[in-house]
């Protein structure tokens, strides 16, 4: 499995379109084939800081999406819509179970 996490600093300015741009992501990205789970938050400290958590079955699904129309239409407005850095890292995972609380 492939976990993906990364976080966006969007501009204040520009949060109404980036929510937007990231709903319809979520919302395409958990339909496609090889994706677990596909998720989107805001920071509790930050609501202009966006945080992703992916799970992909395999290296393939991960590249697929990154070819994926809606992935590409995210990709092209991002550069505008930021307010710093993205910070993105990947773990490359052998197994994963459930925390029981």
């Amino acid at each position: 499995m492939l976990v993906v996490h990364a976080t966006f600093p969007i501009a204040a300015e520009h949060h109404e379109r980036a929510t937007e741009l990231i709903r319809e992501l979520a919302e395409n990205s958990r339909k496609e084939k090889g994706i677990i789970d596909y998720r989107v938050a805001t920071d509790v400290d930050d609501e202009n800081l966006f945080r992703f958590f992916e799970q992909y079955e395999d290296e393939a699904a991960f590249g697929a999406h990154a070819e994926s129309d809606h992935f590409k239409q995210f990709e092209a407005e991002l550069p505008d819509l930021l307010a710093g850095e993205p910070e993105v890292t990947r773990f490359e995972v052998e197994s994963a179970t459930a925390v029981e609380l």
